[in-house]
């Protein structure tokens, strides 16, 4: 399920970010730093077919370290998070960078810093190999994290993003590279809606260090109260899994419900909270529990998805307007006809947002494959749009 599960849109509560003069002492700092790949060209190319990813872009051999580094909780605690850190094999010294937020993932071993057989893995060679370094952060609670993943939590997901930029901006420096300022931010799934609040807390001034260079989200739930109303009328794929990990995370975070049996039906509210701990793989959680959201949840749970008022709808109106902002560099957008768990429709939902406030964005639809198929296909388009010149 990893990358499969697209549920969390996001962005600040308000709809914004504030501007940050500089990091607070210690953010984006290097805990530990191990090599977890150093790859010829060749093994790039074969790592990148056996993901099902057009490999004819590659240049370079990628060497990577999975990278722990200092950022924030979702209370602005110190905390820890971990990423894979890629970089090209080549001699140049400035290095155009890329990061890559990943779509939904369970299971804290799926991450690109943790499985060399992931997609997100493959995404990153895929950069680097084009000559661009990257940092591809595994969000709070997955990877060597600490704790559970909080599913969707804006402010934790924008400092893990560039709490992950500036740690691998010093690895960088210790190899005697720098970045080019400009970043480049793509995303699949939870990645979407990620990429472009990020994005945002770029262009308004997060760090002075780094400015945005370019935006392209593939196949995100940009309009996510729609989107979990689906899934709790069964309209989409995998409806009570996305809707069990959405609701779950969303209760330790907010508040949802006063115990698992108000929102889960017998005998599955005794388990699934237990389930969704982050130390579960995805076919382990979906053998455990029935795949209809009908099956999973009471019936007076999914109308509050349907009709969410309180705390749910205060928590879910901001995130249907992560694209209602401007933009000053070009977006492109990807996502499937093909897509039965993210409808299309989301797509359009951000390009309509953003077109109402000026920008001039792209939506290409790349066709009649299914959420996971969507970011194999985007992604070699993606880089050859951010490789350098």
């Amino acid at each position: 399920m990893a990358g499969a599960v697209a549920v969390a849109g996001l962005t600040t509560a308000c709809g914004t970010t504030e501007p940050q003069a500089a990091p607070e002492p210690g953010r984006g700092t290097v805990v530990s730093a191990v090599p977890v790949a150093d790859l010829t060209p060749a093994e790039v190319t074969a790592r990148l077919r056996a993901a099902g990813i057009d490999a004819s872009q590659v240049r370079f051999g990628v060497s990577a370290q999975r990278v722990v580094y200092r950022t924030v909780g979702t209370t602005g605690e110190p905390t820890t998070a971990s990423q894979l850190v890629a970089f090209p094999e080549n001699e140049r010294s400035d290095l155009n960078v890329v990061s890559w937020l990943h779509g939904t993932t369970v299971y804290r071993g799926d991450v690109a810093s943790v499985n060399e057989k992931s997609t997100d893995r493959a995404a990153a060679l895929l950069f680097a190999a084009t000559g661009q370094a990257v940092s591809a952060p595994d969000y709070l609670g997955l990877g060597e994290g600490p704790g559970t993943h909080p599913y969707g939590h804006p402010e934790a997901t924008v400092a893990a993003a560039l709490d992950g930029l500036r740690a691998a901006r010093e690895v960088a420096g210790g190899q005697g590279r720098t970045f080019d300022e400009r970043v480049r931010v793509s995303g699949f799934s939870q990645g979407g809606p990620a990429t472009m609040m990020f994005g945002r807390a770029l262009q308004e001034g997060a760090d002075p260090a780094f400015s945005l260079g370019g935006l392209a989200p593939i196949a995100g739930p940009f309009h996510l109260s729609r989107f979990e109303a689906d899934a709790a009328s069964d309209k989409i794929e995998k409806a009570g899994l996305y809707l069990a990990y959405f609701s779950i995370a969303w209760d330790r975070l907010y508040g949802l419900y006063e115990s698992p049996s108000e929102a889960f039906r017998e005998p599955y509210a005794a388990q699934v909270e237990t389930l969704f701990d982050g130390d579960h793989p995805a076919p382990e959680l979906a053998k455990a529990l029935p795949p209809a959201a009908k099956d999973l949840f009471t019936e007076q749970f999914l109308a509050r998805v349907r009709e969410p008022a309180g705390v749910l709808a205060d928590r879910l109106r901001p995130l249907d307007t992560t694209c209602d902002w401007t933009p000053e560099v070009p977006v492109h957008l990807f996502h499937a006809a093909g897509d039965r768990d993210v409808a299309f429709a989301n797509a359009e939902h951000c390009r309509a947002q953003l077109v109402a406030r000026g920008a001039g964005p792209r939506l290409t639809d790349v066709g009649a494959v299914d959420h996971n198929g969507s970011v194999r296909v985007a992604l070699p388009q993606v880089a050859r749009e951010f490789a350098p010149a």
